[in-house]
């Protein structure tokens, strides 16, 4: 399945919605029925290409005004910029998440075990144990 920037839009709609709503614009009763649910599987056809019925998404009433040039060369300054007091400071969010405990998902070490580190060679972040 090839991919291309229609998934960042996508997940930024999706991201934006929750953020919005407080809950995903998706149902369904279990993981595999939300996915068919979700994913367009023809790169063309999916929502925010240029090739889609619809249009490319950064020509959208919603964008007008924005230039993409300056945003694609990071030239576009944030509207909110925290403050903050030191690397680690969580005070613009809600206590409610930073006092909540943490609860890690257990992972089958067998599942860690079996993956093949050289698949990710390259990325900004590398397993520092693995052997070259």
């Amino acid at each position: 399945m090839q991919y291309n920037q229609a998934v960042d839009w996508w997940s930024f709609g999706i991201l934006l919605y929750e953020m919005l709503v407080g809950q995903s614009p998706f149902n369904g009763t279990d993981e595999d029925e939300l996915l068919w649910n979700l994913l367009e599987r023809t790169p063309e056809k999916r929502l925010g290409t240029s090739t889609c019925a619809h249009g490319d998404v950064t020509l959208h009433k919603f964008f007008n005004g924005v230039n993409w040039n300056d945003v694609e060369s990071l030239r576009v300054k944030p509207p909110f910029v925290p403050i903050l007091e030191h690397p680690k400071d969580t005070s613009n969010f809600d206590a409610e998440f930073t006092e909540a405990e943490a609860v890690l998902t257990p992972i089958d070490k067998n599942i860690t075990d079996s993956i093949d580190n050289e698949l990710f060679r390259g990325f900004s972040y590398t397993n520092p144990n693995m052997t070259d």
